[in-house]
């Protein structure tokens, strides 16, 4: 059983939670370059890139906004407002409490900005401060940084605990018989880390699957509900197609973002924690992201028997039986990759632990440019 008291940590100091923010807000954009290597290399299509680009930004927006939030804790505002609670051990990201918390701010936004003082008005008051009393006006700080948060979740379009499935259509194959692309992620609260879902369908149905107001508030329920990391992609994909008899996923995909793994944040186990205490890497470059991409297709259709005079189509999928899990592993393949400072890959190469010859890695140059060896 996960010991929360001490998996799950508090960052109390201020310089260390700006640092840790500043850290994800860099980690989001190579993020983004590693996209684009993989749109080059023929493995995302510019479709796919760009869902996991609005996915990625809503990820930097909510970290912009919790760094907002406890922009000035373990400083003394007059007000206990505590600091972020992050998992130091499965994931390296906040806890799903947090989002939580922050999707019960967002419902009241707007009406708490109604009762508080514009930003200049705030700014004003921290002038005055400082010039007549000579102190640092740490309330009115800590009033705008909340001003700030609140605009920041009124603006909306953040990664929430559930992003409910949106839909893309591919084109007709041929009559009534329609290709989507449906997406959707979550944010993981048994290891609190982000997760994105992509299914290519074949719509048979008699409406267009997001016009048809019985059928696509149902899919987005069932999609929601199985969006767990624990359940394979073959019990996620096999629950879609018995469900839906006119809805027929002929790929399934999975992205784990995380953990991400810090000398300075975070206490995982594994080689990876040694690389980065022998690394030594200065502020900004003590970290990795590790990522993991999961793929079911779809093998073949067969006919089963519906009632008594009918039949409907049943995929079967496609398993990988010499993947590291066997047929076990519920998917046809599985990739890993990494994203590191070059710092740090230098370490991981010279050391070169057991388990990550398969792995790919992109590495952050010290100009930012992401390269993958």
């Amino acid at each position: 059983m996960t010991d929360l008291v001490h998996d799950h940590v508090d960052l109390s100091g201020t310089y260390g939670s700006r640092r840790y923010f500043r850290k994800f807000e860099n980690i989001m954009q190579y993020m983004l370059h590693v996209a684009g290597v993989m749109e080059a290399e023929g493995k995302l299509n510019p479709d796919e890139v760009n869902i996991l680009t609005r996915y990625a930004a809503k990820l930097n927006h909510t970290f912009k906004a919790l760094g907002l939030k406890y922009l000035l804790a373990g400083r003394e505002t007059g007000r206990f407002f505590g600091a972020l609670t992050m998992d130091v051990r499965d994931s390296g990201f906040p806890v799903a409490e947090e989002l939580m918390t922050m999707a019960n701010d967002a419902q009241r936004a707007q009406r708490l900005l109604e009762d508080m003082a514009p930003v200049e008005a705030l700014k004003d008051q921290m002038v005055q401060t400082i010039l007549s009393e000579r102190k640092v006006p740490t309330k009115l700080q800590f009033s705008l940084s909340q001003r700030l948060y609140y605009e920041e979740l009124a603006k909306g379009d953040l990664f929430w605990v559930q992003n409910d499935a949106q839909s893309q259509w591919l084109g007709n194959i041929a009559e009534r018989r329609r290709q989507f692309r449906l997406h959707w992620a979550t944010y993981d609260s048994q290891v609190n880390l982000p997760v994105i879902y992509m299914m290519e369908v074949e719509d048979s149905g008699r409406i267009g699957l997001p016009k048809d107001q019985r059928r696509w508030p149902e899919v987005q329920a069932h999609l929601s509900a199985q969006a767990l990391g624990g359940l394979k992609l073959l019990t996620i994909a096999k629950g879609f197609d018995e469900d839906f008899d006119d809805l027929h996923p002929k790929r399934l995909r999975r992205f784990h973002l995380g953990p991400m793994y810090s000398h300075s944040y975070t206490r995982q186990a594994g080689p990876l924690r040694s690389v980065l205490a022998e690394a030594k890497a200065p502020e900004g470059q003590d970290w990795a992201l590790v990522w993991t991409e999961e793929e079911l297709v779809s093998d073949r259709v067969v006919a089963q028997k519906s009632g008594w005079f009918s039949t409907v189509e049943r995929e079967v999928f496609a398993l990988d039986p010499f993947a590291a899990n066997g047929p076990d592993l519920g998917a046809t393949r599985q990739e890993r990759s990494i994203i590191l400072p070059q710092r740090v890959f230098q370490v991981l190469d010279e050391k070169q632990p057991a388990g990550f010859a398969s792995v790919r890695k992109f590495v952050v140059s010290a100009k930012g440019r992401v390269l993958q060896y």
